[in-house]
């Protein structure tokens, strides 16, 4: 059955090839980005060319993400997916970003899944049966030095989809996280890095690390070998096209640096939490 699907964050990267994947598998794809008129014209045009609905939806907004969602609500009458998708990325020394920088960075990585999430959720709730998908991270289960920010942000994904989860477990509502590893997309080509350099700098050798890694990941994304951000899109699919109540709760896509251990062994950890509260029925999904 074909489904009514919104996607954040769609004009490049994981969001742009899912929708263009879920688009030929014949669903109703609404690929949600910021200025489709403006800066994004182009891919725009490009996504309404292969069939895909573009809403315009800033996660940052909340006037944006209400009025989308109700905006698709009273078109299609139902929504059947969500892919909280869009993100921004962070390297350089913790300490030099501004706070400033780190709220901007939360606004669109943590507060803004919540927005799209809370907007969607009422209507996901009165038709008891929906699919929410996170983009996390592997940096949301490993800490990579100089990724601090945005690996915190990603734990914070990881927490707030563990919570869902369960939450929304005896409404139908099944919530799934998939966490790529470094892939070409533009996130990391318009990474965000400090503005305090004056403090970057005082860190002598080791403040000249993060450049360097960064470096070493440009490389790797130029090779012929590069890791491909279609893999991704094809296990965001994968998510949408399996059946209610058999989906993996994390799915880890591409090098993991042992995410994949630790996913396996909090597991039965976060299991024994929930029986402990006395809350293990919300560990499985109710059938709509």
């Amino acid at each position: 059955m074909s489904k009514i699907i919104l996607i954040t964050g769609s004009s490049t990267g994981f969001g742009r090839q899912t929708a263009e994947i879920l688009v030929k598998e014949g669903n109703t794809v609404y690929a949600s980005m910021r200025d489709p008129a403006g800066r994004n014209r182009e891919n725009a045009d490009a996504l309404r060319a292969l069939g895909a609905k573009v809403v315009e939806l800033d996660v940052t907004d909340n006037a944006s993400t209400d009025g989308a969602v109700a905006a698709i609500i009273e078109a299609e009458g139902r929504l059947d997916v969500l892919v909280n998708n869009a993100g921004s990325a962070s390297v350089g020394v913790s300490e030099a970003f501004t706070p400033e920088q780190a709220s901007a960075l939360f606004d669109v990585n943590v507060f803004g899944l919540q927005r799209v999430t809370r907007a969607v959720l009422p209507t996901f709730r009165a038709q008891n049966d929906g699919l929410i998908i996170n983009i996390g991270s592997i940096l949301g289960r490993v800490t990579f030095p100089f990724f601090g920010l945005y690996g915190a942000s990603k734990f914070a994904v990881e927490a707030l989809t563990d919570s869902y989860r369960l939450e929304l477990s005896q409404l139908g509502v099944d919530v799934a996280l998939i966490q790529p590893s470094a892939y070409p997309t533009d996130m990391y080509a318009n990474v965000t890095q400090p503005e305090d350099t004056a403090r970057s700098d005082a860190y002598g050798e080791t403040g000249k690390i993060p450049e360097a890694m960064f470096g070493s990941f440009m490389e790797m994304f130029a090779a012929d070998d590069a890791p491909k951000p279609f893999d991704v899109a094809v296990a965001i699919a994968k998510l949408v096209n399996t059946a209610k109540g058999q989906r993996a709760a994390r799915t880890v896509v591409g090098n993991s640096f042992g995410a994949d251990t630790l996913n396996d062994a909090a597991a039965p950890v976060q299991a024994g939490v929930v029986e402990a509260l006395g809350l293990g029925h919300l560990a499985t999904l109710k059938a709509a």
